[in-house]
């Protein structure tokens, strides 16, 4: 858990500033669950800087609380959290001198948005929380104000854990967890979980990775992994500590992340990908007439694909479906043994070429346009789905035919700005695997649109 919190203050010397308001979000690195605003009396004047900047004036705290009164319910909503902040050091001294004035030690783990961002977001111009989220096309209201700064950093903090591949941020939480002696109960982590479309992680007692999965249903999943007989389901059941979770909205993102980030962490639970997942592959070849010729076979990393496959039937069940789309020849793609003219042609779905009715140069046109329709060569596209909540958008951006990332945006401008895209992005590997994901997934889905630029 996660306490996202931001202060203002009066200014004046080192360790004698007062707190004039503080907002804290709790986040369980999905949604915000609990959240305490309150301006704060500081007994002191402000410094006429501070007013002016924040709009905060001494008239205005006269009758709010003084930091006594809300300190109770600063301790039970950070209760088990890290304390979140952009430049955290100042807003956790603020707060850890203010208990200490009340003669109470405040002790908390704690993460600073800026030096994430300088890890995750490198550089950038500025890493002022203002310039940052601007840049980053987040929107923030009531700029220096604790509710305004405390929510934007929600949000900046939000796209640090999607960009965080290596997953350091959540390893780092769930060793806070096991050294505050939670015990791993089955049904609760099932209940913990969300019937949503995502990425699961399954740690175990040292926090470490032992299992990456992706569902459309993650609760549904997991609970399968918890009550399953077989010798993995039995091993994970007998080392897991916590299971952590992220909502991707997309099945695809989730597909791709899935795909990656095995690969990255090397998960002892997950069978080895050394071997690809798509064994079979779409390859053109030209006939002693010079028609091109569609066939699946194992692969070849000789050769040049199309596109790929999981089985041999997969890729014979899409042969027929495109030679009766492009109206091409079921017998020069070997899909039908004939030494006269192919079933289609009966049909009247094919126009000849296996009788030389058609000539090579006609009927390798519409075998071109299915390879240009088909193929993410050269292709710059953006492939925009479902989001994790109602008014969000995922993306998933394809540059020269390789893929270069996803993100998530809720306002349009932020994804038809490329310099924005290009910040928001997360990046992701580009390689066979993630090409015949994107590919298996666009010829058996629809998403909601897909953007040329």
């Amino acid at each position: 858990m996660y306490c996202i919190l931001d202060i203002e203050t009066t200014g004046g010397q080192y360790n004698e500033e007062g707190i004039t308001e503080i907002a804290i979000y709790k986040y369980d690195g999905h949604e915000v669950i609990d959240q305490f605003i309150s301006l704060v009396n500081p007994e002191k004047p402000i410094q006429p800087f501070v007013v002016k900047l924040t709009g905060i004036n001494n008239a205005m705290l006269r009758s709010a609380p003084k930091f006594y009164e809300v300190a109770k319910r600063i301790i039970e909503i950070t209760e088990g959290s890290i304390i979140v902040a952009h430049n955290a050091s100042f807003d956790y001294r603020i707060l850890s001198t203010e208990f200490r004035r009340l003669g109470y030690t405040f002790k908390k783990p704690t993460l600073c948005t800026v030096e994430l961002a300088k890890k995750l977001i490198p550089e950038q111009p500025s890493y002022s929380l203002g310039k940052l989220v601007r840049s980053l096309g987040i929107p923030i209201a009531d700029r220096h104000r604790a509710s305004g700064d405390a929510m934007a950093t929600v949000k900046l903090f939000k796209l640090l854990l999607s960009k965080d591949t290596g997953k350091e941020i959540v390893k780092s939480f769930v060793k806070t967890e096991i050294k505050a002696g939670l015990s791993p109960k089955l049904l609760d982590i099932i209940d913990a979980v969300p019937s949503k479309t995502g990425i699961y992680y399954i740690h175990n007692e040292k926090g470490d990775l032992i299992y990456i999965g992706k569902s459309k249903n993650i609760k549904k999943r997991v609970n399968q992994h918890f009550t399953g007989t077989t010798h993995k389901s039995k091993k994970i059941q007998r080392d897991v500590y916590t299971v952590t979770y992220e909502e991707t909205g997309s099945e695809l993102i989730a597909l791709l992340k899935e795909s990656e980030e095995i690969k990255i962490n090397k998960p002892i639970y997950n069978r080895s990908l050394k071997k690809s997942l798509f064994g079979w592959a779409l390859y053109t070849e030209k006939d002693e007439k010079g028609y091109i010729k569609l066939s699946v076979q194992k692969v070849d990393g000789r050769k040049k694909e199309i596109t790929s496959f999981t089985s041999l039937l997969e890729g014979k069940n899409y042969l027929f479906k495109i030679t009766e789309k492009y109206n091409l020849c079921q017998k020069i793609n070997g899909l039908y043994d004939t030494k006269s003219s192919c079933f289609q042609y009966d049909l009247k779905q094919c126009y000849g070429a296996c009788i030389n009715k058609e000539t090579p140069q006609e009927y390798n046109k519409r075998v071109q346009l299915f390879i240009e329709e088909n193929t993410l060569s050269k292709n710059n596209l953006v492939i925009v789905d479902r989001g994790r909540t109602h008014d969000e958008r995922s993306a998933i951006v394809i540059e020269n035919g390789n893929l270069k990332g996803y993100c998530f945006y809720d306002l349009n401008y932020q994804i038809n700005n490329l310099e924005i895209l290009q910040k928001i992005i997360i990046p992701m590997q580009n390689n066979r695997d993630s090409k015949n994901i994107i590919q298996g997934y666009l010829r058996k889905h629809k998403v909601m649109k897909v953007i040329p630029f």
